[in-house]
């Protein structure tokens, strides 16, 4: 070796090395920033073609002053007294400074009417023994950068920090738009904190026990945190350039994947780097080795990954398709760093990058057990013992794995996923929940943010009168000039409503809050009452919106799924150089999907005892199931058909499963592990998704990629990689 080499390689690590701690730096000091770029409203993530979103423009020309409300309920009232200590409170609120307000205003300046011109009013409820107060904040003022939050959310907090000092036992509580959207901030609030640091710490606890060295792990883990500031660079960019719509799911889902990834990329590199150690005495060489032989496999796991989270573009629901490029960036930076940071960490060392195996370091022996003709499938491990129990009898083996898949995916039909009203979207209880419950118990629960249907004027009567006969509408009336200032409608006896381009709005009021499930049921019914008064008419409202997010969802779930599947048997198709191969690792991750949604159902159903799921976890877990499931099956059949074309299928196989499957179990735990984290979210959504991806991938480590494809594979023998199977002997 020239001195010139000697001399070029530890500069050209340095210089790797340098140049991910300047991604690092910048990537860190981003970080923060990520929630500033963040869009949570459901109807910001609507298609423009939904009918809900043309209502909302329309009911903008109509109320062009909008707000966001806020319903503070007071529960256990039992007279006047009850109700003077609540005029009491309203009476502090308004003259409450906010916090950290550079104009110096107070909460009443906010309100919507401000409170000097229309003071908020105590309503008592109709059996006397609840009262709300409405604090409606004006919309476009909520959305005000006020010290490391929002005015919305600063309001909100401080609302109920008044409330707290009130001497007195009522129970209060803020829930409608207002309330909730700082329940839903302060539950983001831990993705860019407790998720993170939950997730890598299970990682390196997992990293720990699998390579029994004290510096392997952190090399690793450090190649992950690395990658994803890189990610968070680019994700960074592209939503401040309002190039994608990222939300606080996204953004969470999108840390986990580049921390799982990473490390099951990192799992398998260095899995072949040892092998190789075994077998050369030079580290640079081993490398090498190792790098050149993981590159495929490795690379195709990422394009996989990437292509199925792209087709995630096709979406109508912008939340679904801002996850698209915001994963497939995480997913590129993650392949990049385990393949260019990661190597030169390792090899930092020079002649003595071995010792970041230490303590059990591996060591080259000339014509040791270790030569590129040993057969790891002989050994006495519990792997090499399983590829021999799966090759003496792979017929059974591979029917008995299906089978139990099949038996769990007979519980799919039981997964309720026909969405989540607002107040059901934590996993646990919080303020606006409670405020909703006694809300609905003792007042038209709808009233604050109802159901507004659009029609021409000369439809109007006919509108109201179907819309009265809807169950579970409680009050129906039009929008005149006095009610659109905030008055009880009719006030004023006989008054024309307000009229936009020949339209008039017709307001619905359910019994049920706007934010439950049960609310858009009811607006699919109003819709079914007055569509066929007119081709014009719009039904919008917040009820609305849910109910279009769940139609929308139904919608991409026919359009993503087979595009998926069409992506990954092609990326296979090239990778393995056959056709029926890859139609059974396609058709097993099929299996194992519903086996997935099918232990999940009884889960939700049973253990858990969720209300629902939103449409999206099954169109999501999907996505990840196959995407990343599928990784596995491409680490064990590319070792196979390398195996393969020297010893044949039945042999190649065994070998395959024999020598991948510590590290591809290894991988599947760190990736089931990290999704997992994602629990210390409380949102249900986050919840199911992480149940769903690491009961998936667990069930795809150690039945899909241990039992079930290797049986098959070895069942059909070299038949497996037609129509190229000639180059194979058996």
């Amino acid at each position: 070796m020239s001195p010139r080499l000697n001399w070029l390689r530890p500069v050209a690590l340095i210089v790797v090395i340098a140049a991910w701690l300047a991604v690092g730096a910048a990537g860190g000091q981003t970080f923060g920033k990520l929630s500033d770029v963040q869009e949570n409203e459901a109807s910001a993530f609507l298609p423009s073609s939904a009918e809900s979103t043309k209502a909302a423009e329309l009911q903008s020309e109509f109320s062009p002053a909008t707000s966001l409300p806020g319903i503070f309920v007071v529960g256990g009232v039992t007279g006047e007294e009850d109700l003077a200590t609540v005029q009491t409170f309203v009476e502090n609120v308004v003259a409450t400074p906010i916090h950290d307000d550079e104009q110096g205003r107070t909460i009443g300046d906010v309100l919507s009417p401000p409170a000097s011109e229309q003071m908020p009013q105590v309503v008592p409820s109709e059996d006397g023994e609840a009262a709300l107060v409405a604090f409606s904040v004006d919309a476009e003022a909520a959305e005000e950068a006020v010290g490391e939050g929002t005015l919305g959310t600063v309001v909100a907090e401080q609302i109920r920090e008044v409330w707290a000092e009130q001497d007195t036992d009522l129970e209060g509580h803020l829930t409608g738009g207002l309330g909730i959207s700082a329940d839903l901030t302060a539950a983001f609030a831990g993705i860019d904190g407790i998720l993170l640091v939950v997730a890598l710490v299970v990682v390196l606890i997992i990293l720990l026990i699998v390579y029994r060295s004290p510096v392997l792990p952190f090399l690793v883990l450090s190649t992950s945190v690395i990658a994803l500031t890189g990610a968070i660079l680019a994700v960074y960019a592209m939503a401040d350039a309002d190039v994608i719509t990222l939300n606080g799911q996204s953004q969470g889902i999108m840390f986990i994947l580049v921390v799982g990834a990473t490390t099951d990329y990192a799992l398998l590199l260095v899995a072949r780097y040892r092998e190789e150690l075994l077998r050369v005495k030079s580290p640079y060489t081993a490398m090498k080795r190792a790098w050149r032989r993981s590159l495929e496999p490795i690379a195709a796991s990422a394009v996989t990954v990437i292509l199925g989270l792209l087709v995630l573009l096709l979406s109508d629901l912008k939340s679904n398709s801002a996850l698209g490029p915001a994963g497939a960036l995480g997913i590129a930076a993650a392949f990049i760093a385990a393949l260019t940071l990661l190597p030169a960490l390792l090899l930092i060392g020079g002649k003595h990058a071995r010792g970041v195996f230490w303590p059990a370091m591996p060591r080259y022996v000339e014509g040791s057990a270790a030569a590129d003709d040993a057969d790891p499938s002989q050994g006495k491990g519990f792997w090499p013992r399983l590829s021999r129990t799966v090759d003496a009898r792979p017929r059974r083996t591979w029917l008995i794995a299906a089978g139990g898949l099949l038996l769990l995916s007979a519980f799919v039909p039981t997964f309720k996923a026909s969405g989540l009203g607002q107040q059901e979207v934590f996993t646990v209880e919080t303020d606006s929940v409670k405020g909703t419950e006694v809300l609905e118990a003792h007042f038209d629960a709808g009233a604050s943010a109802p159901i507004r249907i659009f029609v021409p004027e000369e439809d109007a009567d006919a509108a109201v009168e179907a819309t009265q006969e809807v169950d579970g509408i409680t009050e129906t009336y039009l929008l005149t000039p006095s009610v659109a200032e905030g008055a009880p409608p009719g006030v004023v006896p006989n008054e024309e409503p307000v009229v936009v381009d020949g339209m008039v709005e017709v307001v619905a009021v359910t019994e049920v809050s706007s934010s439950s499930n049960e609310a858009s049921d009811i607006v699919a019914d109003v819709r079914d009452t007055v569509h066929p008064l007119s081709d014009e008419v719009l039904v919008g409202g917040s009820a609305a919106e849910q109910l279009d997010t769940r139609e929308t969802t139904q919608r991409d779930t026919l359009v993503i799924l087979p595009t998926i599947l069409a992506v990954i048997l092609v990326v296979l198709i090239a990778l393995l150089r056959a056709i029926v191969a890859p139609v059974v690792i396609v058709l097993a991750n099929i299996l194992s999907y519903g086996a997935a949604i099918g232990l999940s159902a009884i889960l939700f159903n049973w253990v858990f005892g969720f209300p629902g799921s939103d449409p999206s976890v099954p169109l999501l877990g999907f996505v990840f199931l196959v995407a990343l499931g599928v990784d596995y099956s491409i680490f064990l059949m590319s070792r196979a058909r390398e195996e393969s074309l020297e010893h044949g299928t039945r042999a190649g196989t065994r070998r395959a499963l024999a020598v991948t499957g510590g590290v591809i179990t290894s991988a599947g735990i760190v990736l089931a592990a990290t999704f997992a984290a994602l629990g210390v979210i409380p949102l249900i959504f986050l919840a199911q998704i992480a149940v769903v991806v690491g009961v998936g991938v667990l069930i795809d480590t150690f039945v899909v990629r241990s039992l079930l494809v290797p049986g098959v594979i070895s069942d059909i023998g070299r038949h497996s990689w037609w129509p190229w199977h000639k180059r194979i002997e058996n």
